[in-house]
């Protein structure tokens, strides 16, 4: 299988990341996709090659192998990390979205194309939704089908065209709990670091959205107070006008009557 596409997908996708965001990715890139790759796949080889029982009856091999494997563990675990990386994509295409917008229109459109906000934080914060809801998913999965995450040393069958109940016996069960307990331990490590992210972000825009708001009040208080204090200024200023009039006008008065006595 190449994974050239999940890698260009997820380096893709690094630069518009938080700093949880970039432990995630080195989390699925390192423990993940590298230790699929290079141990888990040669691991999981044939497994119905493997698979033994001890009855030469025709298709009962077969039939046990699908009773007790619907489908095996590490291409339950490649789909996984398929599904789990896929909604990097939303990022990656909202980006060339808006690169493609500016190139049509001719003119620039945002300040910065990869700048977290918006219509881009958005589409962050619903990838992270869909990425947490996807990794628990398949760890639900996972334990309906198996039960957990040892491997059984020995499997008791009894299926049709089985004759009686007979024992099968699968390769390199305890090498294969082992990588199952890494997958488990990584998936729980990715969910939480998604949750993380996402409650970071969430609580970085509300932080930013109160403090607008305070800014606002506070803008407006302070016009209010300066409002207030013009009004106050004038005012005075009428009141004295008001009183240096009447005192003229007296004094006009006084001379009035003065000049009528003499």
């Amino acid at each position: 299988m190449s994974w050239a596409f999940l890698r260009d997908v997820l380096s893709g996708v690094n630069k518009y990341s938080t700093g949880i965001g970039r432990i995630w990715l080195s989390v699925v890139f390192i423990f993940r996709v590298l230790i699929y790759v290079v141990a888990a796949e040669n691991v999981w080889k044939d497994e119905t090659k493997d698979f033994d029982c001890n009855t030469e009856q025709p298709g009962c091999k077969n039939v046990c192998f699908d009773f007790y494997f619907p489908i095996t563990q590490v291409r339950l675990w490649a789909l996984q990390l398929i599904l789990v990386s896929t909604p990097s994509l939303l990022v990656v295409l909202h980006v060339a979205y808006r690169e493609n917008r500016e190139k049509r229109y001719k003119k620039k459109i945002y300040k910065d194309t990869a700048e977290m906000d918006g219509g881009l934080w958005c589409t962050y914060i619903i990838s992270l939704v869909f990425k947490a809801t996807f990794e628990i998913g398949f760890m639900v999965i996972f334990f309906w089908l198996y039960g957990g995450l040892n491997m059984p040393l020995l499997l008791k069958c009894s299926i049709e065209p089985c004759p009686n109940i007979v024992d099968c016996y699968i390769s390199q069960p305890t090498e294969k709990t082992i990588f199952l307990y890494i997958m488990a331990v990584t998936s729980g490590l990715c969910i939480v670091l998604n949750v993380a992210e996402l409650t970071y972000l969430l609580f970085k825009r509300l932080w930013e959205c109160q403090s607008k708001k305070y800014e606002a009040i506070r803008s407006s208080s302070g016009k209010r107070k300066q409002h207030k204090n013009q009004h106050e200024i004038l005012q005075q200023h009428f009141k004295k006008t008001d009183s240096n009039d009447i005192c003229h006008a007296d004094e006009k008065l006084e001379r009035h009557c003065s000049s009528d006595i003499a």
